[in-house]
């Protein structure tokens, strides 16, 4: 049997270098253009690679406070080379380090302005908008309508209670009785 398969092995024809089918491919592979074509495709992913480990770091410094989690955060984008920065994106914070200051301030300004009060101009107390005057100093803030005595604001032109038109006119002073000592 063994010398069965020995005939037929040495009947089949050795494949020779013009039968090759691979020859071309082999060509290809020993040629300039790829080698060329091999350091610029070497070129452009190292090129991507510190692009995206730099775009980590600034994404990175927009999003976090502390120094050394930027750091972490530039070592993961750098060194799994093109899966860090997918990993960095996963776990990234949500939102900038301005947005949520600007959030803050907005939110602050919202609790001021609901919190907000009327103050006298005076002495700063608080004062309710039906006040003509200030309890604590005596400051006149408002006048009162001449007709249904409801307060008025001081650009007001007409009564908004009961239609009658504000006088904008200074008033008179009146004069100030003398108390003397008659006797």
């Amino acid at each position: 049997m063994n010398s069965l398969l020995a005939a037929f092995l040495l009947q089949q024809p050795v494949p020779s270098q013009e039968d090759d089918i691979f020859r071309g491919v082999r060509d290809l592979f020993d040629s300039e253009i790829w080698g060329v074509v091999k350091n610029v495709a070497i070129f452009f992913l190292v090129a991507f690679w510190v692009a995206t480990a730099y775009w980590v770091y600034k994404d990175a410094r927009r999003r976090i406070d502390d120094p050394w989690l930027v750091a972490i955060a530039v070592a993961l984008g750098v060194f799994p080379p093109f899966a860090g920065p997918v990993i960095y994106l996963l776990f990234r914070p949500p939102e900038y380090l301005d947005d949520v200051r600007e959030r803050a301030l907005e939110i602050r300004a919202m609790e001021e302005s609901i919190g907000t009060k009327e103050r006298c101009p005076v002495c700063r107390a608080s004062v309710e908008g039906e006040y003509l005057a200030c309890p604590i100093c005596t400051t006149k803030l408002r006048d009162s309508c001449r007709h249904c005595q409801q307060p008025l604001e001081p650009l007001w032109q007409l009564c908004p209670y009961c239609e009658t038109a504000v006088d904008t006119s200074e008033p008179e002073e009146l004069p100030v009785p003398q108390v003397g000592h008659d006797r």
